[in-house]
């Protein structure tokens, strides 16, 4: 019988990256498929949940309650083979890229057809509008605070510093006077005011004496007619 050699590479079939949407992005979920060694109860990997099922179903896919169950979003199958190209073992994987202000979710697979918990999580709960029992992971992590709109036409606004410091908002909305809106330390070093804004596209950026910059909490960018950096939000 040939032996296999010690170390082996992967072969991987996907039909689209289910994770990935930059070039960094898509360096990151190679990483994260690249760890993957086997069939193993789901964990928590950086911002992602890797899941896991065996190779002999048809189909896999997951079904995620803070989506309401209203999507199936299918595995796709890892395929290990030995330097010959002999393939020596498979199973079905999907990498979750979990929400910013997620911290614990239910969910069901769906095998074949069929709905299901995960047989590979022992964390399970009832739930009595179902009257199904559901999978759950609970991702134990810390959640930053950032800028985000909760709903509504509510932004909840946040700034990180230092300390004893008087923070302005100002931005479009305000025609750029950033002597309207002063934020509020509600820790040493958070920031934080709360405004309704109507629905559009809006560029803000925070003060602080005569200074002015970007939101570091909120990842999206734009130029003023001026030329200067300032941070871009959308409500919807």
């Amino acid at each position: 019988m040939r032996k296999y050699l010690a170390f082996l590479f992967m072969c991987f079939s996907f039909g689209t990256f289910l994770y990935a949407s930059t070039d960094d992005d898509r360096w990151d979920y190679s990483i994260l498929v690249s760890q993957i060694d086997s069939v193993q109860a789901p964990y928590l990997s950086g911002n992602s949940v890797i899941f896991t099922a065996d190779k002999n179903a048809r189909h896999v896919g997951i079904a995620l309650d803070y989506e309401n169950f209203s999507t199936i979003h299918s595995f796709s199958k890892k395929v290990k083979k030995d330097m010959d190209d002999n393939v020596v073992d498979s199973f079905y994987f999907y990498v979750l890229n979990l929400p910013k202000n997620v911290q614990e979710f239910k969910y069901r697979l769906v095998i074949d057809g069929l709905w299901t918990m995960d047989p590979l999580n022992s964390n399970r709960v009832f739930d009595p509008k179902s009257n199904l029992m559901l999978s759950v992971f609970d991702a134990g992590r810390d959640i930053p605070a950032v800028t985000e709109e909760k709903g509504r036409g509510k932004v909840h606004f946040v700034y990180r510093g230092e300390s004893g410091q008087h923070i302005r908002l100002g931005g479009s909305f305000t025609n750029w006077d950033s002597w309207i809106y002063e934020m509020k330390e509600v820790s040493a070093g958070l920031y934080v005011l709360d405004l309704t804004l109507p629905p559009g596209t809006y560029q803000y950026a925070y003060y602080s004496g005569i200074k002015s910059f970007v939101d570091r909490t909120n990842p999206e960018r734009c130029y003023t007619d001026e030329g200067k950096e300032a941070s871009l939000l959308i409500v919807k």
